[in-house]
């Protein structure tokens, strides 16, 4: 049947229109497909700078977002920034920044070879631990960072960094003997190098986690 007749049977049946079925369907799944959107660091970044998630925004001075290679094996993640950090926009602009260089030193690693950067991207007042709401605010960031950096290794700095990433409460001198994975990515926890300012004889302890945290390098290279 050609189009015209058709066209004059569809009409005779109070039909207006015919849409061959193919077309229906074919418009229905352009429709329905969402949008993909590829992620970069200059659109991340842009939204963190923006971003209004949580009241941490109220007090800011700005947004750090971390530091180091954006290609980096090692991933160093610690909990949120001081008020140096929040002052300079950069991880570990404080005291304790002078021994986590020597660690990586250590490790025969730099700052410029590493990223670095915050479970929480602003810096809470007083620099009181992160509240959930405020860790939560953040979780989707640091996803983004990690499928951006694609690391081969994440090293947790800290209690708070630790039990965010992990999903537990347990002590960290029990987490850190323990293997662990973030994402399917090999996951270390070291002692805070605050806490290890504060407690000289526990450097030995973090020296361990360092090699280990090698060693799973070694493992994924």
């Amino acid at each position: 049947m050609d189009n015209t007749t058709r066209l004059q049977y569809l009409s005779a049946m109070g039909i207006d229109v015919w849409v061959p079925r193919t077309s229906v369907e074919s418009t229905v799944m352009q429709d329905a497909a969402p949008e993909t959107k590829e992620d970069s660091w200059e659109i991340l970044q842009a939204e963190m700078r923006a971003c209004q998630q949580c009241d941490l925004c109220q007090s800011r001075q700005q947004v750090v977002i971390g530091a180091g290679n954006q290609q980096a094996d090692y991933l160093w993640v610690t909990e949120a920034p001081s008020q140096e950090d929040d002052q300079q926009g950069s991880p570990f602009a404080d005291h304790s920044g002078e021994l986590l260089t020597e660690m990586l030193r250590a490790m025969q690693l730099s700052r410029d070879e590493v990223f670095i950067t915050h479970i929480v991207k602003c810096r809470p007042a007083d620099d009181r631990d992160p509240k959930v709401q405020e860790l939560d605010a953040c979780e989707y960031y640091l996803q983004r960072q990690i499928a951006l950096i694609e690391p081969k290794v994440i090293i947790a700095l800290g209690r708070i960094a630790a039990h965010k990433l992990l999903q537990t409460k347990a002590p960290l001198a029990e987490l850190r003997e323990t293997g662990h994975e973030f994402s399917g990515i090999p996951l270390q926890t070291i002692y805070h190098p605050a806490y290890l300012l504060r407690s000289l004889t526990e450097k030995s302890k973090a020296w361990q986690d360092m090699r280990r945290a090698l060693t799973l390098f070694e493992k994924v290279k």
